[in-house]
């Protein structure tokens, strides 16, 4: 069956120390699921949407945990390809508080995600009857044959005429900024809707402006992107922000109000954020991916783990503005 969106990147096993603990002081770990395209397509089924998640998985039990979590989120893992030739992906979380930051230790070299490359997906067959289709900066990051095969995936969708957005989302731990300008900047034709940082603007392609709306036109009139779409957020504290999303298309800005978060994972947010931003799209309404994306990626803070766990219901009730009284 097709579905309404295809989204393709790595999922890793993620392992934190409960109650704040150092990973050096750890005697346990709990262990959660996440990879920025993979929570992306599950806000998207939260929302009722069909989506599938494209990627590769080492024929193990790891493997096997990743993608029974991502039925378990609704997401179809038809299209995962399994090897016997490579590992699962790893990341070590460290929660922080004021005045210490959060902290990620990744060990996902040569995972089997990272040893992806051309060929491995016959994209024109899971692209047939989708609607839309998404990918991160993050996938290409991986190594060079994943960054050809986002670019192979990328031009089957252009070719089968379907909308993509691209999530920057650019990790400073996985590539330099000089390399990841390079790629994604050759990425950029193919992209229709680009969620993107002012910082990341800067830091990959040079790009500044005094306000978004500035940086989006820059983006727009650079790559020929649609429309740009980003984050904005105040951090006066690690466990509670102000988070809200603004966007850019066709001389428009659009801005959500703002949310008061009080913030129990903060990971995945941004990917939450992009679910709600296709719904939006996906009904031709722009205005309401901003408002769906901002909910989305609010609610998000609120939930332990990377995956939205959220309902349709709980989405709506946070864009009425209903208040945090116990539901009985």
């Amino acid at each position: 069956m097709p579905h309404d969106v295809i989204t393709f990147g790595e999922a890793m096993i993620r392992l934190a120390p409960p109650h704040f603990q150092r990973l050096e002081q750890a005697r346990s770990l709990d262990v959660e699921i996440g990879g920025a395209e993979l929570n992306t397509a599950a806000g998207l089924a939260r929302l009722g949407r069909s989506a599938a998640w494209v990627s590769r998985l080492p024929d193990n039990p790891l493997g096997k945990l990743v993608a029974n979590r991502a039925r378990e989120a609704g997401v179809s893992d038809e299209h995962v390809v399994y090897t016997d030739d490579s590992r699962c992906g790893l990341y070590f979380l460290e929660f922080g508080a004021a005045p210490r930051a959060s902290g990620i230790v990744y060990d996902r070299r040569d995972s089997a995600a990272a040893r992806v490359s051309p060929g491995v997906f016959d994209w024109p067959a899971i692209f047939r009857g989708a609607r839309w289709f998404h990918v991160t900066g993050i996938t290409a990051a991986l190594s060079p044959g994943a960054a050809d095969t986002v670019r192979e995936a990328l031009a089957a969708a252009h070719e089968a005429g379907l909308p993509t957005s691209i999530d920057l989302n650019y990790r400073s731990k996985l590539w330099s900024k000089e390399d990841a300008g390079r790629v994604m900047g050759d990425l950029l034709k193919y992209c229709r809707v680009l969620v993107a940082s002012e910082g990341d603007a800067d830091q990959l392609f040079g790009i500044t402006g005094t306000d978004f709306a500035d940086v989006a036109r820059q983006f727009i009139d650079r790559f020929g992107v649609r429309a740009v779409v980003g984050v904005k957020r105040e951090t006066p504290l690690v466990w509670r922000n102000r988070f809200g999303a603004v966007g850019y298309t066709e001389g428009r800005f659009v801005e959500s109000p703002w949310y008061e978060v009080e913030i129990v994972d903060r990971l995945g947010a941004g990917d939450a954020l992009a679910s709600g931003l296709i719904h939006g799209l996906l009904d031709g309404d722009f205005e309401k991916g901003i408002t769906y994306g901002a909910a989305m990626g609010a609610l998000k803070h609120t939930i332990p783990g990377d995956i939205p766990w959220m309902t349709k219901e709980e989405i709506e009730a946070v864009l009425a503005g209903h208040g945090l009284r116990i539901r009985r």
